[in-house]
């Protein structure tokens, strides 16, 4: 009676113990994330297979070592020399993940620490390989986009081998030496003030230009009409205004015209 009481007792015990022994028996692997198994009696890592999201069943003494597949980005901050000797600051984000398909090699190789021994060398010697080709005023202003563009390209060939994705480069912020700074704000104040001296001097020359033409379209127009007037027509416009003179009510006096070709005109009238 005591021998059953005893082992009724310890039934549910016995249960709780197979639960935790089951749960430890297994790695859960989140959403977002992949797995490898390491077998620790045999032959290590386990190749040619990755582990989904969700509850994989393994025995105690072997492993599943997880992985984020997702998206990261990474902030490094660089010190770099550019070509003319400056030192640079450059403020640099990394987006990268690791090859999914490749996960049991990585593991193998390199590790969970891949960020540490794969992208951020990486980083660190293509940024100072590819600034060093270009001068203060360029990494400052338009040629950002280019370098980060070369950057990213060199760090793509370099991690290709070591089953690591590198998918965006991008250089928030880039601080000069206070004299370069300086220097560089003054030579764009001084450009500026150049081009708009350009189109002032343009606005001129357009304008004289219309001017010029203008002015040259008046003198055709006069050269036109002289060349029309002659002595004739002078004395038959002379006639038609006596004649409309003449036929006025207001008219007062007449005046003889003097000279050889002189017109009377009618002022008189009641």
């Amino acid at each position: 009676m005591d021998r059953r009481k005893l082992a009724n007792r310890a039934k549910p015990l016995l249960l709780l113990l197979a639960l935790l022994f089951l749960v430890g028996c297994g790695t859960q692997v989140p959403s977002g994330h992949r797995g490898v198994k390491y077998f620790k009696f045999g032959d290590g890592t386990e190749m040619g297979k990755v582990y989904e999201e969700g509850f994989n069943w393994h025995f105690p003494w072997n492993r599943i070592y997880v992985y984020k597949i997702q998206l990261e980005e990474r902030k490094e901050d660089l010190q770099i020399l550019s070509s003319d000797g400056a030192t640079i600051m450059l403020e640099v984000s990394i987006w990268y993940r690791p090859n999914v398909f490749k996960l049991d090699s990585l593991q193998k190789t390199i590790g969970p620490g891949y960020f540490s021994s794969v992208v951020a060398p990486a980083i660190r010697g293509v940024a100072r390989s590819v600034v060093g080709q270009y001068k203060p005023e360029e990494i400052y202003s338009t040629g950002r986009e280019v370098i980060a563009a070369e950057i990213l390209a060199g760090m793509q060939n370099m991690v290709a081998q070591k089953f690591v994705t590198v998918e965006n480069v991008i250089i928030r912020n880039v601080q000069l030496p206070p004299k370069i700074t300086e220097a560089i704000n003054l030579k764009l104040a001084a450009d500026q003030e150049a081009q708009r001296m350009e189109y002032v001097l343009r606005k001129e020359t357009q304008e004289a230009e219309r001017k010029r033409i203008e002015a040259k379209g008046i003198a055709d127009f006069q050269k036109i009409v002289s060349s029309g007037i002659t002595q004739d027509l002078l004395k038959w416009k002379g006639i038609e205004a006596t004649e409309k003179l003449a036929g006025s009510q207001n008219t007062k006096i007449v005046v003889i015209g003097s000279g050889k070709d002189g017109l009377p005109l009618i002022l008189g009238g009641n």
